[in-house]
């Protein structure tokens, strides 16, 4: 039998050159499907709004320096925040400790500010000893870091009687000046996880 009687049988079955899986694989399909494939094909999307691409190109392309800049200045702030109330606390006990100092060496200049009781009564020398001991002891307390919160929290109580009795003859520098002393004890109470604490 010749090669043209046996073509048309062996295409039928798929077993010629020009079949695979009983389809034409001729050069010409090939090209064929190719080209159906590429019109086909899904197109590309469409590029995404490029703003975001430029700003971050520009972020890249700006000076180091002005970065240095950046990390410096949050550096800065970690550490402020992480020992401000450390320095705050400090600076409260200061305070506190130099007036219970006075207070105890030197009582009599101070029973005029002792509410209700005659100043030159006994019970207002003793008022004044009670009140520089117990300011001394807190002050102890807020330098150590021993319950530095709940010394703040009597101090916040303290300096708001002060503040109250200094204010009822009329406000002055002196009284102006506790009212910021007790915002600082205020926002103490509220510190937590504080450095150089001996007892939270």
């Amino acid at each position: 039998m010749s090669d043209e009687s046996r073509g048309p049988a062996d295409w039928a079955g798929g077993r010629g050159r020009g079949w695979a899986g009983g389809r034409l694989r001729s050069p010409v399909g090939r090209r064929e499907e190719h080209v159906v494939a590429k019109v086909s094909a899904p197109a590309a999307p469409a590029p995404e709004d490029a703003a975001p691409a430029r700003r971050k190109a520009a972020a890249k392309r700006a000076p180091a320096k002005a970065t240095n800049w950046h990390g410096a200045a949050d550096h800065a702030g970690d550490l402020a925040a992480e020992w401000a109330p450390v320095a705050g606390r400090v600076l409260l006990g200061l305070v506190l400790a130099w007036f219970g100092y006075h207070e105890l060496t030197s009582p009599g200049q101070w029973t005029g500010y002792v509410p209700v009781i005659n100043e030159a009564s006994e019970l207002a020398i003793v008022a004044v000893l009670v009140h520089g001991w117990v300011l001394f002891v807190l002050a102890i307390a807020l330098i150590a870091g021993i319950a530095p919160r709940v010394s703040a929290a009597i101090a916040s109580v303290l300096l708001l009687e002060i503040v109250i009795s200094l204010s009822v003859s009329g406000l002055s520098d002196t009284s102006m000046r506790d009212v910021g002393v007790l915002g600082l004890a205020v926002c103490l109470t509220g510190c937590r996880n504080q450095r150089l604490v001996l007892r939270n």
